[in-house]
């Protein structure tokens, strides 16, 4: 599976960004899609997850109530609408893809495949 990012950039606080990440391959539908940051000088930080089913997501306390993720599985693509931004969610995003399995999945190790990142920059 090939993900690719798109749709960061500069915004100020309190503003939104919606990122996108494009799948290819034929069973987009079947993986666990994830999204995850990484600021200068951490590591690779959790923020949502969805599941093969369009109901079920998870996420990052941080982000709950401002972060909602989504995925299209016609456009194989995954979304992360981005409102009320602050400048600790400046980070690269990454999207990232698995297999159902046991795994809790807010682990970067958890994850199979990976996208190359997109730049978010939130100003204050």
């Amino acid at each position: 599976v090939r993900l690719v990012e798109s749709g960061g950039g500069l915004v100020q606080t309190g503003g939104s960004l919606r990122l996108s990440c494009a799948a290819s391959g034929p069973t987009f539908s079947n993986y666990v899609m994830g999204w995850f940051r990484q600021a200068p000088g951490k590591e690779r930080e959790f923020v949502a997850q969805i599941g093969t089913s369009y109901s079920v997501t998870f996420y990052v306390d941080s982000v709950k109530g401002r972060f909602a993720i989504s995925r299209d599985n016609a456009k194989n693509t995954v979304y992360l609408q981005m409102n009320s931004l602050k400048p600790g969610d400046t980070a690269v995003y990454y999207c990232a893809a698995r297999s159902p399995s046991l795994r809790a999945g807010i682990s970067p190790g958890d994850y199979d495949y990976w996208g190359q990142g997109t730049r978010v920059t939130v100003s204050s």
